[in-house]
């Protein structure tokens, strides 16, 4: 038996554009004290397991095997030649190795800190997934965060999952304490997951299988590809399975997955921001904010955006509208 990590690393990060592109997407980013949170994703995990597995697309894979060359583990790249979504990554994980072998599935935009506890939180969802359970991880909330999803949970055990609330609902959640914020982290057998997807999603795993037995060298065969449905882990296997069990986690995270999130970060590393609260990224030129709060003013050599940092969640609009239309600034 042995452990993996498996990096997913095939999203845009659109609610982070236009620092976030999509052939220089959020998890190259070397924004994190000269790091990106891709790196950042192997290094915390390598003393915890045997080996790294990345699954991402083929417009970045190379990207990741450089990245990844100074970490002293046996690696393995799945190739996607088109993204179909969490449970089909996953899957195609679980089939590249053995049945008993596990798999700490961790996607490659996380912020996280207290190594000591996250370590701590892997080991233990390392042994409940040895006795078979399907195990996720979910962060003690410190405010009412409407952009993540959240489990009501008492112990170990998951009583349901929830949706991304509004401000009031989230607000409860945090209210009642029996509420983590679902972190997209998860940890079990692959052969447990397989059996899990086949019995709740039978096309997902029959399609990925199909995928994975055309494959050449890990890179998956296209047209194969295009015929699974595109569905996530957490609604395939996570919301439904019978052998579920939460991992309440300690460890300070974050998805940061909108500029409401870096600006956070970059605040506790003191990067500048005025005496209302407003924030540059991205450039020296001189900017003055004038009756304006808690702004954001993002800038790159061919686009700017200027924001309400309560607002970030609505970036990923421009991002959509600048895909429909085949926008070169997408």
């Amino acid at each position: 038996m042995k452990i993996y990590n498996v990096i997913l690393s095939g999203g845009v990060g659109s609610r982070l554009w236009p620092l976030s592109r999509k052939n220089h997407p959020k998890q190259f980013l070397k924004v994190f004290e000269g790091k990106s949170l891709f790196e950042l994703t192997a290094e915390r995990n390598k003393k915890v397991v045997d080996e790294l597995m990345v699954v991402g697309n083929s417009d970045h894979i190379e990207w990741s095997k450089d990245l990844l060359k100074d970490i002293d583990l046996p690696k393995t790249f799945v190739t996607e030649t088109i993204a179909r979504n969490t449970a089909a990554a996953i899957g195609f994980a679980a089939l590249a190795v053995q049945p008993d072998d596990v798999l700490i599935i961790t996607p490659s935009d996380h912020l996280i800190q207290n190594q000591e506890a996250y370590e701590k939180s892997l080991l233990e969802a390392v042994e409940l997934a040895k006795k078979d359970y399907v195990v996720t991880f979910g962060v003690i909330p410190t405010k009412p965060e409407t952009g993540y999803g959240y489990i009501e949970y008492e112990g170990k055990d998951v009583l349901s999952f929830r949706e991304k609330p509004n401000t009031e609902t989230a607000q409860e959640f945090l209210d009642r304490g029996t509420f983590l914020w679902n972190s997209g982290m998860f940890c079990f057998k692959a052969g447990v997951l397989l059996d899990e997807l086949k019995k709740y999603q039978p096309e997902v795993f029959e399609k990925s299988l199909e995928a994975w037995q055309k494959s050449e060298n890990n890179l998956l065969d296209e047209e194969s590809c295009r015929q699974i449905p595109s569905i996530s882990i957490d609604y395939a296997v996570m919301e439904r399975s019978k052998q579920i069990k939460v991992v309440p986690a300690n460890f300070r995270w974050n998805d940061l997955g909108s500029f409401e999130s870096l600006y956070d970060y970059l605040r506790t590393t003191g990067h500048p921001v005025d005496e209302n609260g407003n924030m540059v990224i991205g450039t020296e030129i001189f900017t003055a904010f004038v009756g304006m709060k808690d702004c954001i003013f993002v800038h790159t050599t061919d686009a700017i955006l200027v924001l309400q940092k309560e607002k970030s969640q609505d970036v990923k609009k421009i991002y959509s509208q600048l895909e429909k239309y085949q926008s070169t600034l997408r």
